[in-house]
């Protein structure tokens, strides 16, 4: 496994960071991104990254994707509980995005508008699918990926952690090829930074997480900006 980088950073226009982000070993990566009144976002992208950290410690491996997604509903269960018996937390939430490494395996787990892309080659692609309003109505054909960027509704989630019982969880397992570059981030980054301007910073930077955090700020920094970059031997 190659050298994994990380970092986040508030942005320029919020006050606390409610995003969450930990590589825990072997080779298991996780971004959240919090949201809800006060510090109730912050709240419950912790919970995430805690309970995901526990749940693992006590799990079997390989951390397949089921059980990455086992790991979220718990989350899941924590959030909406802890918001019942607290009012100040009513209606938090949080994206939670895992990418577990197992030799020439990848396995995931996903909810919400976080992200995971794949650089193989000359080619970059996004692996997961937000679930987002704005997302629903690309795959209608009423909007194109960059009018989705720029929509006033993108923030809309239709599934997130802590939000809502039936929780729909995206997982998926598929093959790992020596050079691949993984990246996971929050929508700080990819609101901001286009894939064309993110293929290019992977492709060239010494620090990739921190010249993606560098770009995003540049832009403009709206958001939480949160990324891991994992590279394969």
């Amino acid at each position: 496994m190659a050298k994994i980088f990380q970092a986040t950073h508030v942005g320029k226009v919020r006050y606390n960071n409610e995003d969450s982000l930990i590589v825990i070993e072997p080779k298991t990566c996780v971004v959240a991104d919090g949201m809800g009144g006060a510090s109730a976002g912050e709240v419950a992208s912790q919970m995430l990254i805690e309970t995901v950290k526990n749940f693992l410690a006590k799990s079997p491996q390989p951390w397949n994707e089921n059980i990455l997604a086992q790991a979220i509903l718990l989350a899941n269960d924590k959030i909406l509980n802890t918001a019942r018996r607290h009012e100040e937390y009513h209606g938090m939430g949080t994206t939670a995005t895992i990418l577990s490494l197992d030799g020439r395996t990848a396995y995931s787990a996903h909810v919400g508008d976080s992200r995971i892309y794949l650089l193989r080659n000359n080619s970059f692609q996004q692996l997961t699918e937000d679930h987002s309003y704005v997302e629903t109505l690309v795959r209608r054909g009423e909007l194109t990926q960059e009018e989705a960027r720029f929509h006033p509704m993108k923030n809309v989630l239709t599934q997130a952690v802590g939000a809502m019982s039936n929780l729909k969880i995206d997982k998926a397992r598929f093959s790992v090829e020596r050079g691949d570059i993984f990246l996971l981030c929050t929508d700080g980054l990819t609101n901001m930074v286009d894939d064309a301007s993110i293929f290019k910073i992977l492709q060239t930077a010494d620090n990739p997480a921190d010249a993606l955090i560098e770009a995003a700020l540049d832009a403009g920094g709206r958001d939480n900006i949160s990324v891991i970059v994992a590279g394969v031997d």
